[in-house]
């Protein structure tokens, strides 16, 4: 807490400007109720003045009730301690936003505590994480005389890390890479947005699925680049309705997000084929593919473009969790040293610990033993998900056989999933509706919902869609 003192003269005069400082940082809330104050010797010391100043302060405050002293343990603010009725910090100032700008921050999963029926999407199981494994790595690297921490560190990432992530592509999903392709990034938000940034102008056309993935059209949007949504189905990203003008496709063929399905091969090679005319780059979002339930999924868009056409997005969100905000971008040649430099303008590098201790958990096999365990829970609730899902008549369930999360159309009567959805939260059930990943105009988008499995209790599934059923019927 920072005190700045009035004029003052003589000790008395001292003392009230010592008053007046403390008075006005517990109202204004830079001391909150609770907070411990300095001892009088080193708050004295700090300003510059006597004690006998700081200890008649300290008595006047607390005779007002702003303070309260504890013998042993030091002063307080007081918890009932008066406040302004309009705190200066809640005066609306002159200053807002270019008037292109129209985003606001929308509501986070963590936010709130969650729901007994907890069936939102994109939240890995938090207990089936190895904390007291990462604790240690971590820990190791967070020590005097490692990773050079009074040093700024490589804009494209930790050294061992770039490599350990090119090996493990390389065996998990078939990707030739080499840690010269790897940039490192604060999850798959900020490698869109570096990629963005080098690659795209306002008034640039860039595609998405539709329905799809809210926070690349939200990034998109926000740097003055015109979005347009183009359908999906049975075989992926319908081609055919990409726009000519188009500079960039974004896409997620591995799992299709939010319906689940696989791009097929045959349109794998239609869009390769297409962006290679067009000198278009696609950006291949492959956000949870370390947890598939059935056969071996198809290559990456990546391994099959033979024109450095593909940008290959990664994250560590869904398969360790979200607080470690760190993905990876694999990026053609020619747009590295623009990347690179992207990032280090932007917040000059990550977490080097982190990434640290995150090579050393990949490199000593126990990423992989994580996501073998993680896996093996994420497919037993996958199972009992969609067999739930398919019990209630009203459900038309897309299968899926990835990911955590399985979308489901409504059928005819209904036309929206609205007042589910309503009736839902005031049971303490949480999903998402399908509309809510759709761009369209209301009356074309599909009716459905999006039920993920990462976060809900495992004993609590089958009572949690029992419920949903009820509420649908």
């Amino acid at each position: 807490m920072e005190l700045t003192l009035g004029p003052a003269s003589g000790g008395a005069g001292r003392t009230v400007a010592v008053y007046r400082a403390l008075r006005a940082a517990i109202l204004d809330g830079r001391a909150p109720a609770g907070h411990r104050l300095p001892s009088t010797r080193a708050l004295a010391a700090d300003l510059g003045v006597s004690r006998g100043s700081v200890a008649g302060a300290y008595e006047r405050l607390t005779a007002e009730g702003f303070l309260t002293a504890r013998v042993g343990a030091g002063t307080f603010v007081t918890a009932g301690a008066p406040r302004p009725t309009a705190a200066r910090r809640a005066i609306a100032g002159p200053l807002r936003p270019h008037p292109g700008w129209t985003l606001t921050p929308l509501p986070v999963s963590g936010e709130a505590p969650p729901p007994r029926h907890d069936f939102r999407t994109g939240i890995p199981d938090a207990r089936l994480f190895p904390f007291d494994t990462w604790r240690r790595l971590v820990a190791a690297e967070l020590r005097l005389g490692a990773n050079g921490p009074g040093t700024y560190a490589e804009p494209s990432g930790h050294p061992a890390l770039r490599e350990a992530i090119a090996r493990y592509l390389g065996y998990a999903r078939s990707v030739h890479a080499t840690a010269e392709d790897v940039v490192i990034t604060n999850g798959a938000q900020h490698a869109l947005d570096l990629i963005a940034r080098v690659l795209l102008r306002p008034g640039d056309v860039a595609a998405v699925e539709e329905p799809g993935y809210p926070p690349a059209r939200r990034l998109f949007t926000s740097l003055g680049v015109r979005v347009t949504g183009v359908p999906v189905d049975a075989e992926g990203l319908v081609v055919s309705a990409l726009p000519d003008r188009a500079r960039l496709v974004y896409v997620t063929p591995s799992h299709q997000f939010p319906l689940g399905r696989v791009m097929s091969p045959a349109r794998r090679r239609e869009l390769l084929e297409w962006a290679g005319s067009r000198s278009v780059a696609i950006v291949e979002d492959d956000y949870d593919s370390e947890f598939r339930f059935s056969a071996r999924p198809l290559e990456p868009l990546c391994t099959l473009d033979r024109g450095g056409r593909v940008l290959y997005v990664g994250t560590f969100s869904k398969s360790m969790m979200p607080a470690m905000r760190t993905g990876f971008v694999l990026v053609p040649p020619g747009l590295r040293p623009a990347v690179v430099a992207a990032r280090q303008v932007g917040d000059g590098h990550g977490q080097t610990a982190v990434q640290a201790a995150l090579a050393r958990f990949i490199d000593e096999g126990l990423f992989a033993r994580h996501v073998r365990r993680a896996g093996r829970a994420y497919q037993d609730r996958h199972a009992r998900v969609t067999a739930g899902l398919a019990r209630i008549p009203a459900l038309d369930v897309i299968p899926t056989a990835a990911g955590l999360h399985v979308a489901a159309l409504l059928r005819p009567p209904y036309r929206s999933s609205a007042a589910i959805l309503a009736a839902a939260r005031r049971h303490g059930l949480a999903l998402e509706e399908l509309a809510a990943y759709s761009a369209a105009p209301d009356g074309a988008k599909q009716a459905g919902l999006v039920v993920g499995f990462g976060a809900v209790d495992p004993a609590l599934i089958e009572e949690g869609l029992d419920l949903l059923g009820r509420l649908i019927a």
